[in-house]
């Protein structure tokens, strides 16, 4: 598994680098986005792939069709002002190609993709994340428990998506779920007659990646991308599915008391 994350940030412009073997940042002296393309120095980044020219990483990935939600992820918060503001650009599609990192041979054929993004200024103070589309079943999943500030006040929000077999699920605080339990290995969400459990347990405590504060990379937080995930999805007490992974990517930011 890797992860590519270019970004701008008042500090400037760079591309995050996530793989199992650890976590890289590299400084970009140029990144500019025109017609739905990021190019940053010898890289760019689209709809239909990837090119990296990096030090010690470089190659090509060809996507298939993105599977985009039915809407966006944020609801009726896409219209508010949010210190983060998180977009799902397509759930699952195929990848051919490969990527060479330090000398080895890393092929990412017949593989499966995710893509999304973020904007605004600041990560929330505390969260959990995960996602995850490599299970022995057609399912992608997205989940989202964070702390959010809103018009003065501020709320546990939730945003989830999950497509199953070529259907799309959302359980989300706009459309009135219920957090019934949320710890670092364990979320249950019920909302209508849908009830969805995970369970999860990372390798490790994850690799360090840089974050946004105030509009700048300032904060760092840890990911990893080999935790362990059993996803489980009622409808009207009857089992829609019962899926497990260890490469689900996973990260928790907790709260400190506050």
């Amino acid at each position: 598994m890797v992860a590519f994350i270019p970004g701008q940030a008042e500090s400037g412009a760079f591309i995050q680098l996530l793989s199992q073997e650890g976590a890289r940042q590299f400084e970009i002296s140029n990144l500019t986005i025109r017609d739905g393309i990021i190019r940053a120095d010898g890289c760019w980044f689209s709809r239909q792939g990837c090119h990296i020219s990096l030090p010690g990483v470089s190659g090509e990935i060809a996507y298939g069709q993105f599977a985009p939600l039915g809407s966006d992820i944020m609801g009726p918060f896409r219209f508010f002002p949010m210190e983060c503001r998180h977009g799902v650009l397509s759930m699952a599609h195929t990848l051919q190609g490969s990527v060479i990192m330090d000398g080895h041979l890393h092929s990412f054929d017949g593989g499966l993709g995710y893509a999304e993004k973020d904007s605004g200024t600041s990560f929330p103070r505390s969260y959990l994340w995960m996602q995850c589309n490599d299970f022995s079943k057609p399912c992608s999943v997205m989940v989202s428990i964070a702390h959010i500030p809103f018009c003065g006040v501020s709320f546990r929000g939730c945003i989830c998506a999950i497509l199953y077999q070529g259907r799309e699920y959302r359980l989300a605080t706009y459309r009135g779920v219920r957090i019934k339990a949320f710890s670092p290995e364990h979320i249950c969400l019920s909302q209508g007659s849908l009830l969805l459990e995970l369970e999860a347990a990372p390798s490790h405590t994850g690799h360090p990646l840089r974050a946004p504060q105030r509009g700048k990379m300032s904060s760092t937080i840890r990911e990893s991308c080999n935790a362990h995930l059993r996803a489980r999805l009622w409808k009207r007490e009857k089992i829609i599915f019962d899926l497990h992974s260890d490469h689900a990517a996973y990260e928790f930011v907790p709260s400190h008391g506050v």
